[in-house]
């Protein structure tokens, strides 16, 4: 499998990445990962986004929000992301991927330095004034139950691979910085 991983990447001129950004809800994970994707798409890089609520209406359709059914919709989109790495494609993976243990078990999944973490660092009050669906309304109101940030936890990383402070960085600021990483490793 190495052998064929090298060759696609080869083949592509570039390294298989899994960009994987992590964050509350409204935080700006699929934001700042599609301005990276396109970044990368104009620089003539083979890329695939995997967004949470894309992945939900398809993949992972069968599956609620209790903690077991985060996990296996991590672990499902871990195997996928790796499937793309395999593939020798720069994959963006923007979930909120509440547990630490999980993400842990994702960067498992490929080699050593083709995972990048990214942490969308936000203050639940500021996810909370952007809140777009109107989520986190209704996850006050007890009309969602499970609702990470609210009552089910969010385990911040401890030691991501690049920390975006939204409240100090713009999404195109956080894409610039991301890009840059990326240059510097290769």
């Amino acid at each position: 499998m190495d052998i064929i991983r090298k060759s696609r990447s080869d083949l592509r001129r570039q390294e298989a990445r899994i960009l994987w950004f992590t964050g509350l809800s409204a935080a700006g994970k699929s934001t700042i990962a599609s301005l990276v994707d396109t970044r990368l798409q104009a620089a003539g890089k083979r890329t695939c986004l995997l967004d949470g609520d894309i992945v939900r209406l398809g993949l992972s359709r069968d599956l609620g929000f209790t903690d077991a059914d985060r996990i296996e919709n991590i672990r499902r989109v871990a195997e996928v992301a790796r499937l793309m790495a395999n593939a020798g494609l720069i994959t963006l993976v923007a979930l909120i991927s509440p547990f630490r243990r999980e993400r842990a078990m994702a960067r498992k999944l490929v080699g050593a330095g083709e995972f990048v973490e990214i942490f969308v660092d936000t203050p639940i009050a500021v996810a909370e004034a952007r809140d777009p669906k109107g989520l986190y309304k209704k996850a006050r109101r007890g009309e969602l139950k499970d609702f990470t940030g609210i009552d089910s936890p969010y385990e911040p990383p401890e030691n991501p691979d690049i920390r975006i402070d939204t409240t100090r960085t713009s999404a195109h600021d956080a894409a610039e910085l991301i890009i840059d990483f990326l240059r510097i490793r290769g």
